[in-house]
């Protein structure tokens, strides 16, 4: 046939968008990619999802394949979770997947148990933000429990919010915002003893701190933990997205299940939220744990915990900043340090800009929650690669910003309208271009402004903004 398109000019477009984006590859992206440093790994993962391409991951009586790599994939990780055969679980699409899977199991059997009215979630602030978007579709009451101004939350906080309305308890191994891990063996003591499920979302910390050294029990180990998932798209080293959510019991993994005959078409019986999906990310997962084993998971591990001690070491030594407190795993926040005076501290989101410019992006984090504004740093097993010129950014990055003090947004909150009800796209994209924002979407060149105004703004005032920011950037153009 004809193509409206040469294939050849179509591809040459994607690769001239692709220019355009962060670098997936290579280290100098310290968030959302998660590098292994081995191109042989990458391959193999692109030819496994290849072979996989036309299969439907909707059904595993058809597409027996699905089955067998997904039976191998849960196997693997159960292994590395301390899991025995009462373990059982599902692969799923993405971390945010399995939050939701976990928090609509515990709904269903909080209800089938002779629970009335509205459930809870209880979890810590630091809680990955998924399980907000759990409790609001699945109509849970989110009860969030404080923490400390270093992300630690004490095990008698989250104690003081139990009660029959609770269907779960969240803890985090470790938390995303400052790489904290939750006192998981305490809470599931208090939990278990009041018969309330505890799950772990260990969607960052699943694949790699079963190789870190010294740490307390936080999986599977624990009597108590109910749930746990794990991310095999992070530490994993796979394609996104691919995801496990492993719960201890079968009756109770069974009420995940979405299953109807009514209606003239085929059965339907998901385990996720998805139907059809595709089994391409699944056989990358289960080709990259084939490939590595645990002795190569051990190995990137140690990498990857290397080159964090070696920027934990490097950011101490970093006048004006400072790590916030004790991060587990390889990530960590990095704060200003109140400790020395306003001219000689270093903002962290004026330094993650100044990172950015010198070729490597950071993550900037809002103040939030008695968390002071952070920048965050994921660090993968390539970073060992570029780490000289990491830590020689990270230095004359704070050398070019020391003593530039937060931005202050009042003159363009002044600028902000009456709002009086609910904002149309319109009003929203013109207080957005009145921040700076294009109202076509743009970001600025610089995100310590955005970060600031987030930061001072309503809650829903700042969600309702982001929102248009984001929608507006995929919008068709005229």
């Amino acid at each position: 046939m004809t193509f409206a398109e040469e294939p050849a000019d179509i591809l040459a477009r994607l690769r001239e968008l692709r220019e355009g984006d962060a670098p997936t590859h290579g280290g100098h992206v310290l968030s959302y990619v998660y590098d292994p440093g081995l191109a042989e790994l990458d391959e193999l993962a692109a030819d496994a999802a290849r072979l996989m391409q036309p299969v439907n991951g909707l059904d595993p009586t058809t597409f027996g394949s699905v089955a067998a790599l997904e039976r191998d994939l849960l196997g693997f990780v159960r292994g590395l979770l301390h899991g025995d055969s009462d373990v059982v679980g599902t692969v799923t699409t993405g971390g945010t997947e399995s939050c939701l899977l976990a928090v609509k199991t515990a709904r269903d059997a909080w209800v089938a148990a002779g629970g009335t009215g509205q459930p809870r979630l209880v979890m810590p602030v630091t809680a990955h933000a998924a399980f907000q978007k759990a409790a609001h579709y699945f109509g849970l009451v989110l009860d969030l429990v404080p923490v400390s101004a270093e992300g630690v939350v004490s095990a008698s906080a989250i104690e003081e919010r139990l009660g029959d309305d609770v269907a779960l308890v969240v803890v985090s191994a470790p938390s995303y915002p400052t790489a904290t891990l939750d006192p998981v063996a305490e809470v599931a003591a208090l939990t278990s003893a009041r018969g309330i499920p505890l799950h772990v979302d260990a969607c960052i910390g699943g694949l790699v701190l079963p190789f870190w050294p010294g740490l307390p029990a936080w999986d599977f180990a624990v009597p108590g933990v109910t749930s746990v998932s794990a991310d095999l798209h992070k530490y994993g080293y796979a394609p996104k997205g691919v995801s496990v959510l492993l719960q201890r019991g079968r009756d109770r993994q069974r009420m995940q299940y979405f299953a109807t005959t009514r209606w003239p078409g085929y059965p339907v019986v998901n385990p996720t939220i998805l139907g059809s999906k595709s089994a391409g990310p699944l056989a990358a997962a289960w080709a990259i744990t084939h490939a590595l084993g645990v002795e190569g998971f051990q190995a990137l591990a140690d990498s990857t915990r290397r080159s964090t001690a070696a920027i934990v070491e490097a950011v101490d030594a970093i006048e004006g900043l400072r790590v916030v407190g004790t991060p587990t795993g390889p990530l960590l926040a990095v704060a200003a340090d109140p400790a020395v005076s306003a001219e000689r501290q270093v903002d962290p989101h004026h330094w993650a800009d100044a990172a950015r410019g010198l070729g490597f992006v950071l993550q900037l984090q809002p103040a939030s929650s008695g968390i002071p504004s952070t920048t965050h740093l994921t660090i993968t097993p390539v970073t060992e690669s570029v780490l000289p010129d990491l830590l020689g950014v990270l230095t004359t990055a704070a050398d070019a910003v020391r003593g530039i003090p937060h931005v202050d947004p009042t003159a363009a909150l002044g600028q902000l309208p009456p709002l009086t009800g609910p904002l149309d796209s319109d009003t929203a994209a013109a207080i957005l271009a009145g921040f700076g924002i294009g109202a076509g979407g743009a970001l600025p060149d610089t995100l310590a402004p955005l970060l600031a105004i987030i930061e001072v703004t309503p809650p829903p005032l700042a969600e309702r903004l982001l929102t248009e920011l984001l929608a507006r950037l995929i919008e068709p153009h005229e």
